[in-house]
Formats: structure tokens, C-alpha cells, sequence
């Protein structure tokens, strides 16, 4: 079964929205993350490929070469979406299990790799089935993407991921943050359930230096699959009310926890014409799958909200992309 695609701006994009459409949140009490204590289970030929990578990674480390670091991670077993009985708000259960990083890279580095049965990951689990309803080993990656807005001088962050960061989306335009959920920092001591949110929140921190302290809008808007690299995303609005460009400029200066992690911010003015513009001047190929459809649900949310809730307040949006696509020859 093959998944739709969101396009903007005349464009195709590789990211599926699987839930959400901007015009509401989903609330955090309606997201029910459960965790299982199960590791994830590779079929045998696919469990030798990643014996194969943690040698390979292993031997490197103790080279003193470039190596990658093993973390603990979390697996997608599966994802569910329902509506509840009084507004029809949607209500998502996730549900998890143990995976690490050299899982992930398993499978991410060999979408394209022939098993012995003639069929790559992509052609028998992608492609010849729902890709969506892929097994867990084949879903080692949840990440969350966040969209920021300052309030102070009404600007929306994109940020373009360094080179030294991992994967396909190395040098790609992205969005604000972005941070892939940790067992280690993201599984609760205490036992209580793993909030999105508190990712969220650290994804800020970590990346852009947005602390507790600050006033924070917070919002899910929805999930999505990139089709291409095969990742589940989570998708959130934030605004900061009383902080501007020039202020987290000026503290990124002083230091980010995970600085390294990007090498380029541009704000641009938060109207739909103008985000939209920004998305459709830079070429395809240097977008992540699924920032531009994160973009556009933020752009959404802020234009149903500021017409008092009215969802159709998103045709706003889609003027607005007629605009830039008519003034470009798109």
C-alpha cells in the first residue's frame, strides 16, 4: 500500500501526514506513550548486518578513527490514532520498544540493500507493504521535529543540520529543532509514562538554548512518516512570547548544549507568504523530507488561532501559497 505525499508550493515532498491537519492541537493529556521492555528482533540475516556495523564501529573506536557513538534508543511498534467520544479530538497511542542507534543504522543505511531473497528493506517492507505497518526493527527512529516562533518580533526559525550530523539529512535545511528520543533522557526514572512534550522541551534546550524559564506556547500538531528514510516524526508549533531573534542570537553566542548539531539559522518574518517563500526559493533537494509539511501545520495553527479558532481560517494558507507559486512560475 502506498502512502500520499504532501506537496507544497508545487512541490512533492517525501514525508506522509499521518495524523493532523493544523487547524488543532492534539492535547497532551491525548497522547498515550506506551513503553515496552522488549528489544526489537532482526531476522537472522538482517541481525549479521548489524553484527557487521558494531565491528565495524568498535574496530574504529579503538583505531582512534571516526566512530559512532551506540546510544539507547526506542523502537515504533506501532502507532494508533482514534477520536474521543465528546469532541472527537484525536487521541494517539504510541507504542514502544527497546532499540539502540547501530539498530537504526541497520536498516537506515540499507533501504537499497538486496537480501537474499532478491528484495531490498524498501522493495518487500516499503514498497510491497504498508509502510506505515512496517515490524518494529524496520522503526528505530522516532524523532521530534519543532517549529519555533518568537513572539517579540513575530519571526519563524528555520535551522540547516551540520555536516557532521549523521544520516541523509546532513546540510539540510530542517526544522527549528529537531531531537530523536533517548532512552536515556527521555524514559522517566520514576516510572511515569514518557511525555512528546518534555522532548520537545529538550529538544529546545539542547539546540536552541530555550530554558525552562521561558514563556513557552507549546503545541503537537500532528505525526508524519518520511518515506524516503523511513523515520516516524512527531510535529509541534512553539512560540516563545517574550523573546526575539536578536535575543537568542545573542545566546547561542554564549553557548549550546548541542551546538554542533547546526550551522545555519535564518528568521524569517512568521506570514504564510513569507515562510512559504523562504521554503519555495531554496531548491528541493536541500529540504528534509518532512520540514516543509511541518511548516506549513505551524502556519496553519497560527492562522486558526489568530481568527479565534475558525479551522477554515487554514485557506488563509493556501492563498497565500497561490501567491508565492504564481509570483515564482512554480
Amino acid at each position: 500500500m502506498s502512502r500520499d505525499r504532501f506537496t507544497l508550493v508545487g512541490r512533492e515532498t517525501n514525508c506522509h501526514i499521518y495524523e493532523g491537519d493544523g487547524t488543532r492541537p492534539i492535547r497532551e493529556e491525548d497522547v498515550r506513550v506506551l513503553y515496552r521492555r522488549q528489544r526489537v528482533e532482526f531476522p537472522e540475516e538482517i541481525g549479521g548486518w548489524r553484527h557487521s556495523i558494531e565491528e565495524e564501529e568498535l574496530r574504529n573506536e579503538a583505531l582512534g578513527l571516526p566512530h559512532r557513538w551506540n546510544n539507547e534508543r526506542f523502537a515504533v511498534e506501532r502507532i494508533t490514532v482514534s477520536r474521543n467520544h465528546l469532541a472527537e479530538d484525536p487521541v494517539v497511542t504510541l507504542t514502544l520498544q527497546d532499540a539502540d542507534y547501530y539498530d537504526f543504522l541497520t536498516t537506515s543505511l540499507n533501504l537499497e540493500r538486496k537480501q537474499k531473497n532478491g528484495l531490498t528493506l524498501r522493495e518487500q517492507y516499503l514498497e510491497g507493504e504498508d509502510p506505515a505497518l512496517a515490524p518494529a526493527w524496520m522503526n528505530c527512529s522516532f524523532g521530534i521535529n519543532v517549529a519555533l516562533e518568537t513572539g517579540k518580533d513575530g519571526r519563524m526559525l528555520f535551522s540547516r543540520r551540520s555536516a557532521q550530523v549523521a544520516g541523509p539529512n546532513s546540510s539540510r535545511w530542517n526544522s527549528s529543532a529537531n531531537e530523536g528520543m533517548a532512552r536515556q533522557h527521555d524514559l522517566p526514572g520514576d516510572g511515569s509514562p514518557i511525555s512528546l512534550h518534555a522532548v520537545a522541551r529538550r529538544a529546545l534546550f539542547e539546540e536552541l538554548a530555550v530554558h525552562a524559564t521561558d514563556e513557552l506556547d507549546l503545541e503537537l500538531l500532528g505525526f508524519g512518516l518520511d518515506l524516503n528514510n523511513h523515520q516516524w516524526a512527531a510535529f509541534f508549533r512553539a512560540v516563545l512570547p517574550e523573546l526575539d531573534e536578536d535575543t537568542l542570537r545573542l545566546r547561542w553566542t554564549r553557548g549550546v548544549t548541542d551546538k554542533w548539531e547546526h550551522d545555519r539559522f535564518e528568521f524569517v518574518p512568521a506570514d504564510p507568504e513569507s515562510v512559504l517563500g523562504f521554503i519555495a526559493d531554496e531548491p528541493p533537494e536541500r529540504w528534509t523530507p518532512c520540514a516543509p509539511a511541518l511548516f506549513y501545520l505551524a502556519l496553519v495553527r497560527g492562522a486558526v488561532r489568530r481568527a479565534g479558532d475558525d479551522p477554515a481560517a487554514r485557506f488563509a494558507v493556501e492563498t497565500a501559497e497561490q501567491r508565492v507559486i504564481e509570483a515564482r512560475g512554480l
